[in-house]
């Protein structure tokens, strides 16, 4: 069975976010007056196994190996079979 599978990675609380936070007062430049921005990486693919338990173990372990820093980053796993 073909699962799509969707990760979506954002910074802990308390880490320091450059890019949200150039986001943030470049927002502010231009009037727009806003708070707490933050920035979430998405990675979506593709992946073949027997069910969704089996995959979500996969998935998990690519999060934990490869795909974001478990130290300094939060993961959420979408699992959608087709």
């Amino acid at each position: 069975m073909i699962f799509d599978i969707e990760v979506e990675i954002s910074l802990k609380e308390g880490m320091l976010n450059p890019e949200a936070k150039t986001i943030e007062n470049s927002l502010g430049l231009l009037g727009y007056k806003v708070e707490n921005t933050q920035t979430l990486n998405i990675i979506t693919f593709q992946i073949e196994g027997e069910s969704e338990k089996e995959v979500e173990g996969k998935v998990d372990d690519m999060c934990q190996r490869l795909l974001c820093n478990p130290v300094i980053h939060n993961y959420k796993i979408t699992i959608n079979s087709k």
